[in-house]
């Protein structure tokens, strides 16, 4: 089977890919084996030194690499920019962090010493989506390969070619054959990889459907997995808000990435104290926004990744407008440009509510009050991430309190962070990634009792 990647901007073939055959894919598994038996082995300092030269090689190769993101996914060129500064960040950080993380944890017990160690299991399997191709891959990969493991990574079809860079990337820092490897395969080869013996987690950033496939195979096989699925994040936006600054940051999260992105803030619930002057802010920032060439440094919006999400998306709106909603701003599609778009008047019920909107599409969804704003922002089976604004920072910690999501951030735009947790609840997924809670998913908490 052969994959092709796809410029959105111009639909353009970038590349072409095999498929491996599954003598080749039991090729790589042997490969993971043996370097694990000897990658588990080497020091905390050791993996350090090579983990900082990806951080510098990211560095280094910036430009080309941002490149073929924006070429491959289209990302504007300044934020497929920022992706390789914040990965090349976070790599650094888990070089310089993990062994302190990973210290064995005594434990006060009748005995001379009793204490938990954390210690690599063996080959994480990773499914990994397109949005974010690079940080995506590095947020897991790094910590799992600090912990001592290695790892075989299954990237979105479409984003095959920077699935290949981030190889050579880890090739080119030093890392030993085998402890990073990219493969090209179908889906139907997926379980294959799962079931074998090497593999001990898998780890998953995409679709609910596709998380609910990976997780019946994992429970199939009996290895850990950890879930990062779909958001329709919440925006509160209550009485006391800087309206005119929640609006700016309104417009960055939602149309950051032409939208696509899991925690986009998508459900805008406004109270109606304020709800007039938000709506104006908000569609005179959407209104600004220039969409054209993502390598084009001036453009802030570039063509959404494929064209079957642009069809998708478009449907959508349409549907949300037949059940009420007004639409007061964009909505055209030129195949996979789709003009921003900000609808008012949408309700619980609605297509636009009900399901994830993975685009630039926005929608404000009026609320009498606090009260109401909380029960139809918990009103959702997903709960990846939420925003408060709210002057009183008491008040935002309270109503934070009562949000069933993953994260709240209060006056801020959600963002992922190397020394935060990240994952969702619900039907966003389970586990989390990032932070020590993060890199302790994918070792083996090992209980050591001595007795003197």
């Amino acid at each position: 089977m052969i994959f092709t990647s796809i410029n959105p901007y111009n639909l353009e073939t970038v590349a072409e890919f095999d498929a491996l055959s599954d003598a080749q894919i039991q090729q790589k598994l042997d490969t993971a084996a043996t370097a694990f038996r000897s990658w588990r082995k080497t020091s905390f300092a050791h993996r350090a030194e090579l983990m900082l030269r990806v951080a510098t090689i990211l560095r280094r190769d910036q430009e080309t690499l941002a490149t073929l993101i924006t070429t491959e996914m289209g990302k504007i060129i300044g934020e497929s920019r920022a992706e390789i500064e914040k990965s090349a960040g976070h790599v650094a950080f888990f070089a310089e962090n993990t062994e302190g993380y990973l210290r064995d944890e005594i434990i006060p017990f009748e005995a001379h010493k009793a204490l938990v160690a954390f210690d690599p299991i063996g080959c994480i399997f990773a499914v990994m989506p397109w949005n974010y191709p690079f940080w995506q891959v590095l947020r897991y990969a790094a910590p799992t390969i600090m912990a001592g493991n290695v790892t075989i990574l299954k990237h979105a079809p479409n984003v095959f070619g920077c699935a290949k860079a981030i190889e050579q990337v880890f090739q080119a820092a030093g890392f030993p054959e085998g402890v990073f490897q990219s493969i090209v395969v179908d889906t139907h080869q997926t379980e294959r990889l799962i079931a074998a013996d090497i593999v001990q987690g898998v780890t998953l950033t995409g679709s609910e459907y596709a998380g609910s496939a990976v997780a019946s195979l994992a429970g199939k096989y009996i290895k850990k997995s950890v879930l990062e699925l779909g958001g329709s994040d919440p925006f509160i936006v209550l009485a006391d808000a800087d309206v005119e600054k929640a609006a700016r940051v309104a417009t960055q999260s939602r149309m950051m990435n032409a939208g696509q992105a899991c925690i986009c803030a998508k459900r805008f619930i406004v109270v109606d104290a304020v709800r007039e002057a938000f709506t104006h802010h908000f569609q005179r920032n959407i209104a600004a926004l220039i969409q054209g060439n993502p390598l084009d440094p001036s453009v802030n919006v570039g063509p959404m990744a494929r064209l079957d999400l642009a069809e998708k998306l478009s449907k959508q709106l349409a549907e949300t407008v037949n059940q009420g909603a007004i639409k007061i701003l964009g909505g055209e599609r030129d195949k996979c440009h789709f003009k921003p778009t900000l609808l008012t008047n949408v309700n619980f019920g609605t297509i636009a509510f009900d399901q994830e909107t993975f685009g630039p599409l926005a929608t404000i969804i009026p609320v009498e009050n606090e009260e109401k704003a909380i029960e139809l922002a918990n009103n959702h089976r997903y709960g990846l991430a939420a925003a408060v604004w709210t002057t009183d920072l008491e008040r935002g910690y309270k109503v934070a309190r009562q949000i069933d999501s993953g994260n709240v951030f209060i006056n801020s735009m959600v963002k992922s962070d190397s020394r935060l947790p990240f994952g969702g609840v619900k039907k966003s997924g389970y586990g989390r990634e990032l932070s020590v809670h993060g890199l302790k998913e994918f070792v083996n908490w090992k209980t050591i009792v001595m007795m003197g």
